[in-house]
């Protein structure tokens, strides 16, 4: 779990459709050159995670990533009872702090300044999915931890 912790994001990408598949096989056996487009520079890069960087976060943004966070660890401080049985291990504080980050780069390709609730929850699975440890009940139950995580979010009360 500690090494998974220190991944950002665990983001589910579906498997391509029928005609990106044939695209892909031809592409990679067709023994053509493939050439790559510059797009940017590390400069841009820098220059980029800086302006993420000082996107504007709330003290009641703050205060409801925590909440989203330590619900995972003490749901039946938020009334979410039911879920505590189903959480073996909740996320840590490396959740926050990712939680935050992808928030404020969530706004930030939305071309805001400022973080909403919005954003937050837009990227909290992503962020969340891979930091929950769900009990054998939840296995056995077949409970996935999208669920509970969508019970949590549904569960905090959004500033």
């Amino acid at each position: 779990e500690a090494q998974l912790d220190r991944f950002m994001l665990k983001v589910k990408i579906n498997y391509p459709n029928k005609a990106e598949e044939l695209e892909i096989i031809e592409r990679m056996t067709s023994g053509k050159k493939i050439t790559l487009e510059k797009l940017g520079s590390p400069e841009l890069i820098q220059e980029a995670r800086a302006l993420v960087s000082g996107i504007h976060l709330s003290d009641k943004i703050k205060r409801y990533v925590v909440d989203i966070v330590f619900a995972t660890r003490q749901p039946k401080e938020y009334g979410l009872d039911s879920l505590a049985p189903l959480i073996a291990f909740g996320a840590s504080p490396r959740a926050s702090i990712y939680l935050t980050m992808a928030a404020k780069a969530h706004a930030f390709l939305r071309k805001r300044a400022y973080v909403m609730p919005e954003d937050v929850k837009a990227v909290a699975m992503d962020v969340l999915r891979h930091r929950l440890m769900l009990t054998y009940e939840a296995e056995a139950e077949e409970i996935a931890v999208e669920d509970v995580l969508r019970k949590i979010l549904m569960g905090i009360n959004v500033p």
